[in-house]
């Protein structure tokens, strides 16, 4: 009897222990549920930023669980930021049963809608580097373009990254007009943006141009020119360069803002008409000067005619500096003796008809 005892009680222990085993495991089982399945408290967001152009409650809070992908607000323009109360918000999230937010005292809460600028400039740019060579046009850097509407700044959604593509290109040399189209990729997946744009483009060169009216024969100073950019068809294949035009001489009366040309300019004038010079006569073994009168104009290396002011015979020479006219016979005809004096005699060409000279040596010629 006894030990039956005992072995009811053995028995009795081991099942309560097994009972409160199994309810403290149960119990932790059902604690770890729980805090499973408790939400966190949705906290409001002092300053949010989109990129589409609505506002989801995902947007404006976070934790808010479920009901992040419901649109609440419109978003501001592209580029720019607003302002909601948070009264407000609050008032909109209880319509979607979303209370117990933490607002952490804000009293409104900020919304900048992202974008991404193009700049004029830079579709400018885009749009002469699809022209480029073109149907005779040249290099883009030298391109204008004049657009039917100013592009301006664009703006476009932030998910709009890529770069700008010509998806299509016309260009018609008659009339200078284009027809461009710009493609830029989506890295949401969307479809891609199209911009086109319209206008006429011509090519320009760097040109020298005249800052003052220029009177005919009167030389160029570094003040005198400037450089602009001109239409080639303007200017043609004959433009001057600046720094060869400083220094040279009007062929013609040239007016302020025009574009010089080559044929524009000449080497300027060393000697002019009715101006003093210096005649110079050189042979073998002999240099004579002598004073005359300019009856030409001319620069280096021209032919001139001169009044030799001592005989008032015209001979002709070349100009070889600033005032001064060289006369020199053919080798051919030139005397064969050495002497000075017999150099100057009747074997003189009658053409020279030089006068008493400046040298100390030398005889009259006449």
């Amino acid at each position: 009897m006894i030990a039956r005892a005992l072995l009811l009680a053995a028995a009795l222990t081991a099942a309560s222990s097994a009972a409160v085993l199994a309810q403290s495991q149960d119990s932790l089982t059902n604690g770890s549920f729980a805090s499973r399945n408790v939400i966190a408290t949705p906290v409001l967001r002092a300053n949010v930023q989109v990129s589409s152009d609505l506002v989801r409650i995902g947007d404006v809070i976070d934790n808010a669980g479920s009901a992040a992908q419901i649109a609440i607000y419109r978003a501001p323009d592209l580029g720019t930021t607003g302002t909601l109360p948070v009264a407000q918000v609050l008032n909109t999230l209880r319509a979607h049963h979303v209370i117990g937010v933490d607002t952490r005292d804000l009293k409104e809460i900020s919304v900048t809608r992202l974008a991404r600028t193009l700049g004029g400039k830079d579709i400018e740019t885009q749009i002469a580097q699809a022209l480029e060579r073109r149907n005779g046009l040249g290099d883009a850097a030298n391109l204008s373009l004049t657009f039917d509407r100013d592009p301006g700044d664009i703006r476009l959604d932030a998910g709009f990254s890529g770069a700008m593509q010509p998806a299509i290109v016309r260009y018609d040399s008659r009339n200078g007009r284009f027809d461009v189209t710009l493609e830029i990729a989506n890295d949401n997946g969307g479809a891609a943006a199209k911009l086109r744009f319209t206008g006429t483009v011509i090519e320009t060169v760097e040109a020298a141009v005249l800052a003052r009216n220029v009177e005919r024969n009167e030389i160029l100073k570094s003040s005198d020119v400037v450089v602009e950019r001109r239409p080639k068809a303007e200017v043609g294949t004959d433009a001057a360069v600046r720094d060869r035009a400083v220094g040279m001489q009007a062929r013609r009366q040239l007016r302020a803002g025009q574009a010089i040309k080559t044929a524009d300019l000449a080497k300027p004038d060393l000697v002019q008409r009715d101006q003093n010079v210096t005649l110079i006569y050189e042979a073998p073994g002999l240099y004579l000067t002598m004073r005359g009168k300019a009856l030409d104009n001319g620069t280096e290396g021209d032919a001139v005619s001169v009044m030799n002011l001592q005989s008032k015979r015209t001979v002709t020479g070349t100009v070889t500096g600033r005032g001064q006219v060289s006369i020199t016979p053919p080798v051919s005809r030139l005397p064969q003796t050495s002497d000075a004096t017999s150099s100057l005699g009747a074997a003189q060409p009658a053409s020279i008809a030089l006068a008493t000279v400046s040298s100390s040596v030398a005889p009259k010629t006449e």
